[in-house]
């Protein structure tokens, strides 16, 4: 019997954490979060003043870091205590007012919704639509551009949702500028993945969020505007809707040591650290990592017989997207991998595939090793015909042919 409250409402019984959480942990091998590093861990456990000069020291060391890796002489760089949505959600908010028109380069899930907040602030929203499995083509992004005259133009770097790559983002940029296009790109699951250069490709606003490439914690994000960017945002005549992501406001305690609301400082932490960790391995090292690893694990997954989601041309190397063998669902193989073989992976938003992450700390040889054989046994137990042997000798071969390292990284 539950106690009787003298409030009303009976105190409630519950589960303590050890008695929740599994007692193996599982391996984070889907499309975010990640694992974190021991020291990104210990940074999150502490708490101290969010307005005191060690916090000052702080968040000028990440706004430092974070230039360097988002490849940008810019100052405006701000956090917000949310979601990499929500640093979406305050670029669109900032730049956008009632009626003016902003076109959304729409590959999927994750690019279509900046057009959903772009309707939300009232804006005149277009969507060019790009085929599931293709890239977006630089010149029908002219004609559309053309056609709609964007004040604003938004596209992804990586379409997480359907594993396609939009690798002529430099081109688009370049392009969008020339029409006087202020370009807002979502690096969410590619910042510190692969090269992506915010001044040398003439970007203006660059969003992600801690828990993919950085491998920090979920809930504190990142985003950088250019002069023109901010600009735009300072010369606004109707006030920002959303009152927490009011740029102008973040300037306050990210540019001026002052009060915004309470900062998320152990969050803030944690992501001092993963960029400190960016910037000991250097962007170089991290991207060849990233690359060798991910063509590694998309080598044994052919070999084992399973076939990719997207073609090579318009692949994404951070989130690997797998075709579902007839018969299966992905609840059953992620439900399967996750409770058996403790590795979680992930499904997919409408497409007819699983995901694995490479991002991050999830780019580590053992990690793979683990997570082939875990969906190679998966797919065995579900009744699906694989050549796992082969699939894991050819991601070692792989692994073994291509250099751990680069060499004479300056």
């Amino acid at each position: 019997m539950t106690a009787p409250s003298p409030m009303g409402i009976p105190r409630p019984q519950v589960k303590s954490l050890d008695e929740i959480l599994p007692h193996e942990p599982l391996l984070m091998m889907g499309a975010g979060p990640v694992p974190i590093p021991e020291r990104v861990a210990k940074a999150n456990s502490v708490v101290i003043n969010h307005l005191g000069g060690v916090m000052a020291q702080v968040i000028d060391q990440v706004k430092t870091m974070a230039r360097y890796v988002f490849q940008t002489e810019s100052k405006w760089v701000l956090g917000v205590a949310g979601p990499a949505s929500a640093a979406m959600e305050m670029a669109v908010a900032n730049l956008m007012q009632p009626g003016e028109s902003i076109l959304c380069i729409n590959n999927g899930f994750f690019s279509h919704r900046m057009a959903e907040m772009a309707t939300r602030v009232g804006a005149d929203v277009h969507e060019l639509h790009v085929p599931v499995h293709q890239a977006a083509d630089p010149e029908r992004v002219r004609r559309a551009i053309e056609e709609t005259k964007p004040k604003v133009l938004t596209l992804v770097q990586g379409e997480t949702s359907n594993t396609v790559f939009n690798h002529s983002l430099e081109e688009i940029a370049r392009i969008a500028k020339s029409y006087g296009c202020l370009v807002v790109v979502d690096a969410v699951c590619t910042l510190s993945t692969m090269p992506l250069k915010m001044d040398e490709w003439q970007i203006d606003v660059v969003i992600t969020g801690g828990q993919k490439g950085l491998s920090s914690i979920p809930g504190v994000s990142l985003l950088v505007f250019s002069n023109d960017a901010w600009a735009c945002v300072k010369s606004r005549t109707v006030a920002t809707a959303q009152w927490c992501f009011d740029a102008q406001l973040a300037e306050n305690f990210w540019h001026k040591d002052g009060y915004h609301y309470t900062a998320p400082v152990s969050g803030i932490m944690a992501l001092h650290e993963a960029l400190k960790l960016v910037c000991d391995e250097t962007l170089e090292q991290r991207f060849a990592r990233h690359l060798r690893c991910s063509k590694a694990l998309q080598a044994g997954i052919e070999a084992m017989g399973l076939n990719l989601f997207v073609e090579p041309s318009s692949r994404l190397n951070s989130v690997v997207g797998i075709c579902i063998p007839e018969g299966l669902t992905s609840v059953q193989i992620c439900r399967h991998i996750s409770d058996v073989y403790r590795v979680e992976i992930a499904g997919s938003f409408g497409q007819p595939i699983i995901r694995i992450g490479q991002m991050g700390e999830q780019c580590r040889e053992h990690n793979l090793f683990r997570t082939l054989h875990a969906l190679g046994s998966t797919m065995r137990d579900l009744g699906v015909k694989v050549d796992q042997p082969n699939g894991m000798a050819e991601m070692e071969a792989y692994l073994q042919q291509v250099p751990r390292q680069l060499v004479n990284v300056a």
